[in-house]
């Protein structure tokens, strides 16, 4: 180490210069006092950096310690049942109309005053065994409940021809308040009629950006759809969801209505829904005797098969 002294030489005094700097051997006791007011310097600078206990290394000012931990996730169901079913086990039968290979399964129509007139005879006689029937719908703008014009008539038709029945409604609600109020109407307008078939809820986003549901957001109308297949199905109906894959997947939350009936729109003969279903709009394009234009059709099987 190299260390400075203070050296007073002969030829400064004689010129008359000032004491200057110079490196050399200095005085012991003033190095030694040098060091040691160093350590101590070193050692108030450094010393919380060394501390073993993190309570004594202040906080970054950017970043305070936290004050409480954070929420706990909100608790979530588990899905609904696996589907039993893959993309081999439906086939075409001799009416042409995709039915299960190996279990159960029923051929169905659901319609409206899209289809015009009906004849439910000729329905009937190319295998059709169901037929579902819009009994009403709320309008997206104004809010109002309408009977779908064609409602008794099909309802009427389709008893006489001696085919199954169950009405859907299509919803537009906004609130479960609004959803419980369609059930009670359906309920009313039904209970002169047998039904076999389910009653339907088919909740289905409209492409108005001015529409009252635009914008719906998830849990509320998973309310909505708990809503009235809790009311329909207190009165001793059964109660059934309309979904197609989307909305499962983005808009509604099918874990908390797993306890109903699902109908599964996706226009495709494969199987590919993850999730148990009991009914399956597999064409929103069929043709069917007794009916002008398209027409969809539906395969249901209410009972799984072991698997």
């Amino acid at each position: 180490m190299v260390y400075w002294s203070l050296r007073k030489t002969e030829e400064a005094k004689a010129h008359g210069e000032k004491e200057k700097i110079q490196p050399g051997n200095g005085d012991p006791g003033i190095i030694a006092l040098v060091l040691a007011l160093a350590a101590a310097v070193l050692t108030v600078v450094c010393l919380p950096y060394f501390s073993e206990d993190p309570a004594t290394i202040a906080a970054d000012p950017a970043e305070p310690p936290p004050t409480r931990l954070p929420p706990e996730p909100e608790p979530t169901l588990p899905p609904p049942d696996p589907n039993p079913y893959g993309s081999l086990d439906f086939q075409y039968d001799e009416n042409n109309y995709l039915k299960l290979i190996d279990g159960d399964s029923v051929t169905g129509i659901d319609v409206s005053s899209y289809q015009g007139k009906i004849d439910f005879e000729a329905v009937k006689a190319s295998g059709v065994d169901f037929v579902i029937i819009r009994l009403a719908y709320r309008g997206y703008e104004t809010g109002r409940i309408v009977f779908d014009k064609m409602a008794f008539d099909n309802l009427e038709g389709a008893a006489a021809a001696g085919l199954d029945i169950g009405v859907y409604f299509f919803s537009q609600a906004i609130t479960p308040e609004e959803a419980e109020e369609e059930a009670y109407f359906v309920l009313e307008a039904i209970k002169d009629y047998d039904l076999v078939m389910p009653i339907v809820y088919d909740w289905e986003s409209v492409s108005d950006p001015d529409a009252r549901t635009a914008d719906m957001d998830r849990e509320t109308l998973t309310k909505c759809c708990k809503a009235f297949l809790e009311t329909v199905h207190g009165a001793g109906y059964r109660a059934m969801l309309y979904f197609n894959r989307r909305q499962a997947q983005y808009h509604m939350d099918i874990s908390f209505l797993k306890d109903y009936e699902f109908w599964l729109a996706a226009y495709t003969d494969r199987m590919e829904f993850p999730y148990k279903i009991n009914m399956w709009q597999y064409t929103n394009t069929g043709r069917v005797p007794g009916i002008e234009g398209d027409v969809d059709i539906n395969v249901y099987f209410p009972i799984s098969p072991d698997k």
